[in-house]
């Protein structure tokens, strides 16, 4: 299993990696990752969803990746066998801000305890974008679409969203810091690079270290991703390490960074407007505070096996 994962990583890098993955994705059946094969997916779990959400957000792939893979998973739970294409999903009739929904091939749109698969053409699509200029798009449905039964809930897709988004923004901090310690060992001044200057030091210790704490709570969520303490905690820890981040970044490398030709801010943008999608800092925190529960054992526990995932 291990030496599959390498493999799948492997692969997924290399392709997302690319000016157009999403040919080579749906070729190499990476777009079906996570979605069982008997409701038209390639099989896999929640930790190989994983490996792909982090190498999107590595290299700030411009995909419906995160998206496809959550609205085939949230298809396995109903009639409905997972099209090809790129698909996105609408927590209602009448949503905001849908990622992807202009350019997706299907829209899994819940209604109630039912969901439709819905052509773009069949809505009211009104563009709009994220600060990253990925589309986020007003989306009205009409009522009266054939429809299934389907036993997830617009909280369940915006708990699994936040848990998605968390791991996309670890790959992409991943990569913005590696990004800062070249960057500080390449740049001169006074005759010495700037990464022995103490200030400089400081900076990427503080980076280091937020990177690490996001880290550590979104793998621990994976391992328990059914508990809203633990997803909480990570889109919590998530969102407010990327705003730090991207801060010290911008610092560190001054102008060059925000020019089009250097990829951090490609990264960043991604960073300051993943950290508010599916609930930013703010809600996840206000909402621990609503359940009174702790999320330290769910982060500190040892045992490293998933458990059993709904949807």
């Amino acid at each position: 299993m291990a030496g599959d994962r390498r493999l799948l990583e492997e692969t997924a890098h290399a392709i997302l990696g690319l000016d157009d993955p999403w040919p080579a994705l749906e070729e190499a059946g990476l777009t079906g990752v996570g979605v069982p094969e008997s409701a038209g997916g390639s099989g896999g779990d929640l930790a190989d969803v994983a490996v792909l959400l982090r190498a999107q957000g590595y290299h700030a792939a411009a995909v419906p990746l995160a998206e496809t893979l959550l609205a085939g998973r949230l298809l396995a739970t109903t009639e409905h066998a997972m099209p090809s294409g790129p698909l996105t999903v609408a927590p209602g009739r009448f949503a905001r801000r849908v990622p992807w929904a202009r350019d997706a091939y299907r829209l899994v749109v819940l209604d109630g305890e039912r969901a439709a698969l819905v052509a773009p053409e069949d809505a009211e699509i009104t563009p709009g974008a994220n600060v990253a200029g990925e589309p986020r798009d007003d989306v009205t449905v009409r009522a009266g679409l054939a429809s299934v039964e389907c036993p997830v809930s617009a909280e369940d897709v915006l708990l699994r969203g936040a848990l998605f988004r968390a791991v996309q923004l670890t790959g992409a901090m991943r990569r913005v810091l590696e990004l800062v310690v070249r960057h500080a060992g390449e740049r001169e001044q006074f005759g010495r690079p700037v990464g022995r200057f103490q200030a400089v030091q400081q900076q990427l210790a503080e980076l280091a270290g937020e990177v690490a704490v996001a880290d550590v709570a979104v793998r621990a969520a994976l391992r328990t991703p059914d508990d809203e303490v633990a997803v909480a905690a990570a889109k919590l820890n998530a969102s407010r390490a990327a705003g730090v981040v991207a801060g010290v970044a911008h610092q560190a490398h001054g102008a060059i960074g925000v020019t089009s030709e250097h990829p951090l801010g490609a990264l960043t943008t991604r960073l300051w407007a993943w950290r508010d999608e599916f609930g930013g800092e703010t809600h996840w925190a206000r909402r621990l505070g609503a359940l009174g529960r702790v999320p330290w054992e769910t982060v500190t526990r040892t045992d490293t096996s998933p458990t059993t995932v709904t949807w």
